[in-house]
Parts: structure tokens; C-alpha cells; sequence
């Protein structure tokens, strides 16, 4: 060989590594990032609860929530649902081409679980409720938390799936939505007169409890999931009737939100984007995706008229009396209180829930807007799923992000 001919071979050969090394990776992350979805497995609290409180709970002292008006929009009659019809986990499964997401607890034998199934439960904490009780935290509600859900998948894993192979396949090809949870843990707190320094302590709790059941779900398959963060609880019904004050600059202007319990919102929010991003490098092959409620939803009070909702929407549909239409111990779903003629102009349900409309909107901006980060890849999915909604929908809400 000419010696004159060295270097062209080494170009050749570089070049050879480098195609070879580009091809590679990019069958590697079409992989990792583009999957078609066989079901899905969800953990959190009410936000998410398609009916495992109402399977809990004793047929003779029943929640709130089984009652007319919840459900009344999309089901036409209570479905054990913390709204007048379906949750961003609903707008989910239509969008992955899924049955909605049955409850696990309290389910009939007959269920069929092989395309979703759901352990969100009303009024879950992350932390432990003995965790909480020992700092004076107290609460009426139920005792199952983001460990005991996670408990309750592994044991129900052999009538889920089967074999511990099946199992693993079938937690692998699943999307994975982690909450949204915590936000109890945060209510409760803020309910028993817990200070905002004292509240701040539990945010790094929180998330490492979420983190946990993340890793403890990789170990066993996981590959893809969606971690919402927290809501805007400035602008919840409950919280700015909790806290009303006659000093203005208390609030956000634009919205009439209380800024400072915003801010907290803000703060849970950077913390887990980081514990998410710690994972993400812990487990390249993995997709962790944060869901920024937060935003999604905040943007909603920001500019309500331009989706469709009453200007200044701080009102909850189903309520009764003061400044937001909601009276502490008054609850929807019983015979003192009454919903809106028209809850599709409502952002908020009841004094801590959204509408339907206002989850769709949410829904959206995390599978077709800006709000999950990053964003994910749904290229892969069939055009019909893809097509989710009308497309006068998709150009609007895209409009409406401008």
C-alpha cells in the first residue's frame, strides 16, 4: 500500500465509525423514546382516582363524591371521579387509543386489567400517615399511601399479569403516571395550621418518596413515566378562602391568586424537576417525563376567556356562599350545595377540583403542549391516535399557546 493512500483509508475508516455510531444511537434512542403504550399503571390521590376511594369506602357512610352532581358532564352520574366528568388520566387514555383507567380497589373479579389499571386513591399522601401524625399532622382520610399503593401493585402482580416474565413486560411496555401525589401531604398540613416554614420541610420528604417508587418500579421494568408536579394552589378555592385578607398585595393582579402560596407550588415543583433530572442520568435507558400541572394550569387563570372560561375564574361551580362560592364543612355533592348551569365556563369543580374542562385543557398542554419536559415523542403512535380531539381543537389550543 502507498503510503500516499494512508490517510484517505483513515478518513474512510472514521467516517465508517462515525455512521456506524450515528445509526446506532439513533436505534437506540427511536427506542427509548418512541413507544406504543399496551396500558397504563397509575399511583396518586384524588386528582387521578377513578374510583378506588368510592371502593374503599363503607356502602353506608359513602364520600361525598359518590353523589349527584359529580359526573354529571361526560358519565352522567358519580363514578367515584373528584369532578363533573373525566381527569387528565382519562384524556390520557383516549389519547393512547386505551379503555379509561379502572379503579383497583374495591374492583368487581371481573374487571379487566391487562390495558390499565389505577391505584389512586382520594386523599393519599406520599408520606406515611404515621410519618405525618408523629409532626402533628392529623387527617380523616384514608390511610393508603404512595407505599401502600405500591405495595398493592407488587402483591397484585401474579392476577395482573401472570408470570414474573409477563410481568415484566407488561410494566415495561406500560406509561407509568407517578401522581400527581403529595399535595395531601401539603393540605393536610396547611389544614391543621402547620407554618410555611414547617411546609417547606416536607417538600424534600415528598419528593424522595416519589424518587423511591420511581427506582423501585425501574428495578422491576419500568421504562416510561409521567410525574406531575403540584397545581397553582395560590389560585385553589379552598386555599384563597383559608387564607382571604383584606391586603391586596397579597395577590397576583392578573389572577387574584395569592402569591405566596404560588410561590410554594413553584418551589415543590423545582425540587422534584431536579430529583427527575438526577434519575434521568441515573437511568439513560429510562423515560422521565415532569408533567408541569403547575403551568398548565396557572396559564388557564392567566387567560381564562382565551379557553373558553369565565374572566376572573376563582368560583367553584359546585358551592355555596362567600367571595369563591364555597363554605368550609358545605360540601358538593350534598343537599345544601348546588353546581353552575354551565361548568364548561368553570375552571374550578369544587373547592380544591377541576372541571372536566379545565383537565382537558391541562391534558392537552402536557401531551400536545409545552408542559411536559421534556417533551415526549409521540411520533410512533397511529395517526388516529395522534388525531386526538378535532382538529380545530389542536389549532386552537396551539393558538391559544402563542
Amino acid at each position: 500500500m502507498a503510503s500516499s493512500d494512508y490517510p484517505l483509508l483513515m478518513m474512510k475508516l472514521l467516517i465508517s465509525i462515525f455512521l456506524s455510531t450515528f445509526v446506532v444511537t439513533n436505534v437506540v434512542s427511536s427506542e427509548t423514546h418512541c413507544r406504543e403504550f399496551k396500558s397504563i399503571i397509575s399511583f396518586g390521590d384524588s386528582i387521578a382516582d377513578t374510583g378506588n376511594l368510592l371502593g374503599l369506602s363503607n356502602p353506608n357512610e359513602l364520600p361525598h363524591m359518590a353523589f349527584p352532581p359529580y359526573g354529571e358532564t361526560f358519565f352522567h352520574h358519580p363514578t367515584g371521579r373528584f369532578s363533573n366528568g373525566r381527569l387528565i388520566i382519562d384524556f390520557i387514555a383516549e389519547f393512547l387509543g386505551l379503555p379509561l383507567v379502572p379503579p383497583f380497589y374495591g374492583s368487581d373479579q371481573n374487571v379487566n386489567f391487562e390495558k390499565g389499571v389505577n391505584f389512586a386513591v382520594g386523599g393519599a399522601t406520599a408520606l406515611e400517615r404515621s410519618f405525618l401524625e408523629e409532626r402533628g399532622i392529623h387527617f380523616p382520610y384514608t390511610n393508603v399511601s404512595l407505599g401502600v399503593q405500591l405495595s398493592s401493585f407488587k402483591e397484585s402482580l401474579p392476577n395482573l399479569c401472570g408470570s414474573p416474565s409477563d410481568c415484566r413486560d407488561m410494566i415495561e411496555n406500560a406509561l407509568i403516571l407517578m401522581g400527581e401525589i403529595g399535595g395531601n401531604d401539603y393540605n393536610y398540613a396547611f389544614f391543621v395550621g402547620k407554618s410555611i416554614e414547617e411546609i417547606n420541610e416536607l417538600i424534600p420528604l415528598v419528593i424522595s418518596t416519589i424518587s423511591s417508587a420511581i427506582t423501585e418500579l425501574i428495578s422491576m421494568g419500568g421504562r416510561t413515566f409521567l410525574v406531575p408536579g403540584e397545581f397553582p394552589v395560590g389560585c385553589s378555592i379552598a386555599y384563597l378562602t383559608l387564607y382571604q385578607t383584606s391586603n391586596t398585595e397579597e395577590y397576583d393582579p392578573l389572577t387574584g391568586c395569592l402569591t405566596w402560596l404560588n410561590k410554594f407550588g413553584e418551589n415543590h415543583g423545582e425540587q422534584l424537576q431536579a430529583e427527575l433530572n438526577r434519575l434521568q442520568k441515573l437511568y439513560p435507558h429510562v423515560n422521565i417525563i415532569y408533567a408541569d400541572y403547575y403551568n398548565a394550569l396557572l396559564r388557564v387563570y392567566q387567560e381564562p376567556a382565551k379557553f373558553g372560561f369565565m374572566n376572573r375564574p376563582l368560583s367553584a361551580c359546585c358551592g355555596v356562599g362567600g367571595p369563591y362560592n364555597y363554605t368550609p364543612g358545605r360540601k358538593c355533592g350534598t343537599d345544601v350545595v348546588e353546581s353552575c348551569n354551565d361548568p364548561s365556563k368553570y375552571v374550578a369543580w369544587d373547592s380544591v377540583h377541576m372541571t372536566e374542562a379545565a383537565y382537558r385543557v391541562m391534558a392537552e398542554g402536557i401531551l400536545k403542549g409545552p408542559y411536559a419536559i421534556p417533551p415526549f415523542n409521540w411520533s410512533c403512535l397511529s395517526s388516529e391516535i395522534k388525531d386526538y380531539g378535532s382538529s380545530s381543537d389542536t389549532e386552537l389550543f396551539n393558538e391559544q399557546l402563542m
